[in-house]
């Protein structure tokens, strides 16, 4: 597949440095992008809503002290941040955020407004990539046609307008759910899709309608979540499933998994980290992390060696389907 950009094979997700679930210091926030730095990672992506533009601050001040040319930035739009004034307003997942309040807005204005913060706080003066963020049913319920034709009418516009003129490389989509990726990139001309959790070790549902959707239109997939947000990490006894209670239909399938693992040896997370390399639309693979040691082990689990036999045997027990597509060496055999 020709990349519509130069995008890294892996890359750094900065939602976890905008104290996702967490309180991350600005120490530790550093020494972890300092790790990924100093691991290879030359990919980095952000959005002001991780935070509130918290993770954007501590992403540019980082950043601005690396050779620009040397690395990939991405960020999104689809949100602008404004001071409450004394308005309540939900913090959703974020552990002290800062005090500014999200103005969830897709039209062509609010694009550009939200833009013009991002560069404010990233202190940079190019973004590389920039996607429109959560256009989801499940974020916008009776809203979602509604902010979907705005998306489109709206906040695409301006970002094409801003690729057409040279001020971004590439224009993409940020979004969790698979069929409304495929109809966005159905009506659009995009370069990529942030797809989160829809093409994993345990769930594909992305191979019935936005992978082929990529590979006809050319759209490069940045497969992001692939731990579904903690389960293929960290098992069934200590982890989330997309953020909330893991279901039992998926309790018994990471079971499943996490004995297929063992009788080859190998890591659960490392399969898991290593299993969308296998398609042809994946362009970048992106993982959070929050502290330098979830850097080095994540780069460890890229490099576990896997056989063909081990994806062989998740077919044969039904994990993935027999068609699905998977890595024909492990990841030590890969460029990063």
């Amino acid at each position: 597949m020709n990349k519509p950009i130069d995008i890294p094979r892996f890359g750094f997700g900065g939602a976890g440095l905008g104290n996702l679930s967490r309180e991350v210091s600005d120490d530790e926030a550093h020494r972890t992008l300092q790790a990924a730095w100093d691991g290879g990672l030359r990919y980095f992506d952000t959005s002001p809503l991780y935070g509130f533009g918290l993770s954007e601050l501590r992403v540019g001040s980082f950043l601005r002290r690396q050779p620009r040319a040397e690395y990939v930035l991405s960020t999104k739009v689809g949100r602008y941040m404004v001071p409450p004034r004394g308005r309540s307003y939900d913090r959703g997942m974020w552990t002290a955020p800062l005090d500014l309040m999200p103005v969830h807005d897709y039209s062509y204005d609010a694009t550009m407004r939200s833009l013009e913060q991002s560069h404010a706080r990233l202190g940079l003066a190019d973004i590389d990539i920039v996607y429109i963020h959560d256009v989801d049913r499940r974020n916008l319920g009776a809203d979602f046609d509604r902010h979907y034709r705005a998306a489109i009418e709206g906040a695409y516009r301006a970002l094409d307008e801003l690729r057409s003129q040279g001020f971004v490389k590439a224009i993409g989509i940020g979004i969790n759910e698979s069929d409304v990726a495929a109809d966005f990139m159905a009506e659009t001309d995009l370069d990529l899709v942030m797809l989160a959790g829809r093409y994993t070790l345990i769930e594909q549902p992305a191979l019935a309608d936005c992978l082929p959707m990529a590979e006809k239109k050319g759209v490069g997939i940045v497969n992001v979540g692939v731990f579904n947000s903690g389960v293929l990490a960290k098992g069934v006894s200590s982890a989330t499933y997309d953020y909330g209670a893991v279901p039992q239909a998926v309790i018994e399938k990471v079971r499943s998994v996490e004995r297929v693992c063992g009788s080859f040896g190998i890591t659960m997370p490392a399969a898991a980290a290593q299993f969308s390399l296998g398609h042809p639309a994946i362009a970048s693979v992106v993982f959070g992390m929050t502290r330098p040691q979830n850097v080095e082990q994540t780069l460890a689990y890229l490099k576990e060696p896997i056989p063909a036999a081990f994806w062989q045997a998740l077919a044969d027990e039904g994990i993935i389907g027999a068609d699905v597509p998977v890595p024909a060496a492990s990841a030590t055999d890969r460029d990063r």
